[in-house]
């Protein structure tokens, strides 16, 4: 006997529909080490679940004019936002995880805000790929986003696109797949994922962009530099044992 994902998971733990959907879209459920992708795909009813559970933001500084955060994997910026009664700063994508800035008061927001703007911010990731890269190399390349529904959608147009460009740099390679730094200073939606995918090394996980499946998107924010502030954030054992 078949049913939906998430039914079948609510009756398993006791909990509502409503949660158990929640937790399939956070990226949190697997049967084994496969990640269950759509909440309202057919299951057996007797298929065992794992779900995952969700680390806690890490502090990684706090002063009067801004609070960094090592953001975990499948929760949302909006989230910790909100939890923490600060601003965002910038955003990370859902299952992405590292450096997230908030900021506590008004005028340093703005004149952070500024620094994004002209592109001084220095911004640094982590990330692991399809394929062997066995040199640098650097993408120039305008990106277009669509946003639909609340969700967006990044691909790369000269003649829409606003201009965008990631240095890419080899650090290790395990099989077939190889970990990268990625360094950024425009801020494009989905910038790294669009260009290494579109350089043919997409992230292990973006199923979005043509990446295989994963545990989840294998992209960390690793550091920022930004006026005075120069924060790291250290990999997440993901990264490290993979």
């Amino acid at each position: 006997m078949k049913d939906k994902a998430y039914k079948v998971l609510a009756v398993q733990l006791g909990i509502s529909n409503k949660k158990a959907k929640e937790l399939i879209d956070r990226g949190l459920v697997y049967v084994g080490d496969r990640k269950v992708e759509i909440a309202r795909g057919e299951i057996d009813t007797k298929t065992k679940f794992r779900v995952k559970q969700v680390e806690r933001p890490e502090v990684l500084l706090e002063d009067e004019y801004l609070l960094a955060v090592n953001k975990p994997a499948h929760i949302t910026s909006e989230e910790i936002a909100k939890d923490s009664g600060y601003k965002l700063l910038h955003r990370l994508d859902k299952e992405t995880s590292g450096v997230l800035l908030l900021v506590k008061d008004e005028e340093f927001r703005k004149k952070a805000i500024e620094e994004f703007r002209a592109e001084r911010v220095y911004k640094e990731y982590r990330a692991w790929v399809e394929g062997i890269v066995a040199e640098p190399f650097e993408i120039d390349y305008p990106i277009l986003t669509i946003k639909r529904g609340g969700k967006a959608f990044s691909r790369l147009s000269r003649s829409k696109g606003k201009p965008a460009k990631t240095m890419v740099e080899p650090l290790e390679v395990h099989g077939k797949k190889t970990k990268i730094k990625a360094v950024i200073t425009t801020g494009r939606t989905h910038q790294i994922r669009v260009h290494l995918a579109r350089a043919g090394h997409p992230i292990l996980g973006d199923s979005l962009y043509g990446g295989k499946s994963w545990s989840r998107l294998m992209l960390h924010a690793k550091r920022i530099k930004l006026l005075d502030y120069d924060i790291e954030a250290p990999e997440p054992k993901d990264f490290i044992i993979i």
